[in-house]
C-alpha cells in the first residue's frame, strides 16, 4: 500500500477569488502528489505564474512556479492510501502526460459550465478537480466524488486523512 496526496488551495489570486466567491468554498484548487514531501505535485492550472490565461497540465511545487509566487497560500492538505498497482498506474498517467505535455490542454470551457451546474468533457482537456477525478476513475479508487466535481468534493472522499492545514510554505513533514 502507498499513500497519494490531496493539496487543496487557495492562492488569494483575482481567480481563486472569484472561485471562492461563485463556490463560497474555502479552497479554489485541488493538486496531487505522490510523495509526502510536495516534490512531486501535479494538476492543471497556470503555466506561467504571472498568466492565469496560458493554462494546462503542470508540475507545482511549494518553492517554485505559482505557488512561489503566491506566498501566502492556504491548503488542507489530505492523504489517501491506495494499492500499489493504483499507484503505479496513477504514475504511469502521470508520467505519460508529462512526455505529452502538448497534447494536454486546460478545459476552459468545462470549468465556466462547472458554474452553471453543467459538465463540458473535452479529449484531453482537464480542469484542476476534473483532472484528479479522472485520476480516481482510471485506477478505480473508490470515491463518492460528483460528476460535475469542484475542489472542494476531495475534502469528502471516503477514507481520506487530514494531515495539514495553513500555509503551504510552512508545510513540514
Amino acid at each position: 500500500m502507498k499513500n497519494i496526496y490531496i493539496i487543496l488551495t487557495h492562492t488569494g489570486t483575482i481567480p481563486s477569488k472569484v472561485i471562492r466567491r461563485y463556490t463560497k468554498a474555502p479552497f479554489s484548487h485541488v493538486s496531487i502528489s505522490l510523495d509526502k514531501e510536495l516534490n512531486e505535485m501535479y494538476s492543471f492550472g497556470r503555466l506561467n505564474p504571472y498568466n492565469f490565461i496560458i493554462a494546462g497540465f503542470v508540475h507545482e511545487g511549494i518553492n517554485f512556479g505559482t505557488f512561489k509566487r503566491f506566498k501566502e497560500t492556504e491548503t488542507n492538505i489530505y492523504s489517501l492510501e491506495i494499492k500499489d498497482e493504483q499507484y503505479n498506474k496513477i504514475k504511469e498517467i502521470i508520467n505519460e502526460m508529462k512526455n505529452s505535455k502538448r497534447k494536454y490542454k486546460f478545459n476552459n470551457i468545462g470549468l465556466i459550465a462547472v458554474a452553471f451546474n453543467k459538465r463540458i468533457q473535452r479529449k484531453n482537456k482537464f480542469y484542476c478537480a476534473e483532472f484528479l477525478k479522472y485520476l480516481f476513475d482510471e485506477v478505480k479508487i473508490e470515491n463518492n466524488l460528483p460528476d460535475i466535481v469542484r475542489p472542494e468534493d476531495f475534502m469528502k472522499v471516503n477514507e481520506m486523512n487530514f494531515i495539514y492545514s495553513g500555509k503551504l510554505r510552512n508545510y513540514k513533514i
